[in-house]
């Protein structure tokens, strides 16, 4: 179900920007407009208009308002691991095993289900989705830092943060093979599988911009630890890009060899540190993680006897 939102230009508005427009008439901050525009959720007089549309005297604007779904998740009492706290955000670490939000065969245990007992009602409800508060995701059996928005002001601020790359990730992965420079960069679009709908791969076929940057941090006896930083954010993409090179992550089920190292539990992937704005202080905070334990034991095993 949605509800429309109807608006008309008067002569005040005439040459201003369409999201200062609606940020002015509505409830909405402009990023929220701006992300509305992006969706087409906002049309004037009928018609799709770019973010810095300029209103003229009697356009008719609708915005479609979508309802929010009562989806039934249920709120567990899992433990945290909270790195931060405090009334628009908290910062956990997520344990490798653990899904991010509720989805078909995931529907329990879930970081959703364990914020909702946590916050209580305290979390962003952007667009109405059944991921309250989060912002961003690592994959399951990816461990380390996230950040949780605890109302819609805080998530617009963090998410035009993501959006313009600005967030500080950091992420660290063991990779088959001995990479031979100390550092490069991986820029290669990234976009699903043509065969397995599951995977994705690098492609120009409706693929979207992908970059990351590697440094090596120790060379391994048949791997290496590399320590990665994210400009985009795409779904895989250092398992995907990582994968690409020559040097597919250790532990990995989808994107390594098929004798899959199962001691690891799934890839040897921890994102270690998160930096960011803070949406209230406009200040810089940064936190960091350390790494799992079957990530710890198979580096030490792995390390070059001298």
């Amino acid at each position: 179900m949605s509800n429309v939102i109807v608006l008309t230009a008067t002569e005040e508005w005439q040459d201003k920007r369409i999201d200062v427009f609606v940020s002015q008439n509505t409830d909405y901050s402009r990023n929220s407009v701006q992300l509305l525009i992006e969706e087409d959720k906002i049309a004037v007089n009928g018609k799709k208009v770019s973010k810095s549309y300029k209103m003229k005297i009697g356009d008719e604007l609708e915005i479609i308002v979508e309802e929010a779904k009562d989806v039934g998740i249920a709120a567990e009492d899992i433990t945290l691991d909270i790195y931060y706290e405090d009334k628009d955000l908290l910062v956990v670490n997520k344990p490798k095993g653990m899904v991010v939000h509720p989805a078909n065969g995931n529907e329990s245990g879930t970081l959703v289900n364990a914020l909702m007992f946590h916050c209580k009602d305290s979390l962003s409800g952007i667009n109405g989705e059944i991921r309250p508060g989060i912002v961003h995701r690592i994959d399951k059996d990816t461990s380390g830092l996230l950040v949780v928005a605890k109302n819609d002001i805080a998530h617009e601020h963090l998410a035009k943060q993501f959006k313009e790359h600005s967030i500080n990730r950091i992420y660290f992965a063991i990779v088959y093979g001995n990479i031979k420079d100390d550092s490069g960069d991986i820029e290669a679009p990234i976009g699903r599988h043509k065969t397995d709908r599951k995977k994705f791969c690098v492609t120009v076929t409706n693929s979207k911009y992908a970059f990351t940057h590697y440094d090596v941090v120790d060379r391994l006896n048949g791997f290496t630890l590399v320590k990665l930083k994210l400009k985009t954010g795409r779904t895989h993409q250092i398992r995907v890009h990582m994968q690409s090179k020559g040097h597919p992550l250790a532990g990995d089920p989808v994107y390594g060899p098929k004798n899959c190292i199962t001691e690891l539990k799934g890839q040897a992937l921890h994102a270690g540190v998160l930096g960011f704005v803070h949406p209230s202080t406009n200040e810089y905070i940064e936190f960091s993680s350390p790494w799992p334990a079957e990530f710890e034991k198979f580096y030490n095993s792995k390390k070059i006897k001298l």
